[in-house]
Order: C-alpha cells, then structure tokens, then sequence
C-alpha cells in the first residue's frame, strides 16, 4: 500500500487553521502578538496570511495555539498580498473602500500639498487601531502611518 503524501499548505490555509484555533482557545489577537513580541495590528496581518514571519514567529504562535507542524512551516511561507487576499464583500472592507472612494483624491490633493509629488509607503508603514469613547456610540480611530516617497526624476 503506497501512502499519497499530502501537499504543503499555503499561506491562506494556514492563516485557515490560526483562525479556527483562535476561535476554539478563546484567544484574542493581544495574546498572540505578544508571543510574537510585535504590534497587535503587524501580528493580526502576519497571521493572515499579509507579513512575514521568521521561523521561530511561527513556533511562538504554534505553540501558543498548538497548531500542526504543517500549519507553522507554512506560516513561514511568502506572504499573500493584494486583491485577492482580502474579501471586499466584507461590510468594513467594503466601508474602508468607500472611504478610499469618496476621501482618497482628496487624500491626495493634500499629501501632495504638503510633502510634493510622490506616495506613502504601504512597505515603511504602520497601523493603529483604537476605540474612542463617544456617548453616542464609541468611534473606531483608524491610524495609517507611511513614509513619504517622492517621485524619483531623472
């Protein structure tokens, strides 16, 4: 009897398999940034499946969910970036667009204005999220911080 042997798994099933153990250990993203020792935001991203993780990341967070071994080496794989490793049915995806829609030429307009002709950095970038108390109804406080990159001339 020969034994088929099971294909590595890539990095959205691994991100898959965080998710379903997270979920089942009632752990929140905190927990696991700290066994990573960075960002709750950079962390909740690598676990998705969106940033980098080294070797010894990915042990942390399989120890910390017992995951399989399979589930950390792919934890290690490049990560998945773009269209297609986020659901843009999502309604807060979908709102986040929507504000990209109706805000980002104006975001534009006024990086332009302020630094010149160029782009923030998605690549030098961090991310904050907080809640801010509000009597009617607490606010969501969105934090995107890039380094500006101007235009190259030559």
């Amino acid at each position: 009897m020969s034994v088929t042997p099971i294909p590595p798994l890539d990095r959205k099933q691994a991100a898959h398999a965080v998710l379903t153990a997270k979920q089942r250990l009632g752990l929140r993203w905190e927990a696991l940034a700290k066994a990573v020792g960075r960002s709750v935001e950079w962390t909740t991203s690598a676990l998705l499946g969106q940033q980098t993780l080294t070797a010894g990341q990915a042990g942390a967070v399989g120890s910390a969910l017992d995951l399989d071994r399979a589930v950390v080496e792919a934890l290690t794989l490049p990560p998945v970036r773009g269209a297609e490793a986020v659901d843009t049915t999502d309604p807060l995806v979908y709102r986040l667009t929507e504000v990209v829609q109706v805000y980002g030429a104006t975001i534009s307009e006024l990086v332009r204005e302020e630094f010149g002709d160029g782009i923030v950095s998605a690549i030098d970038f961090e991310l904050d999220l907080e809640r801010v108390a509000d009597p009617k109804g607490d606010r969501v406080k969105i934090t995107l911080n890039g380094k500006f990159l101007p235009y190259r001339v030559w």
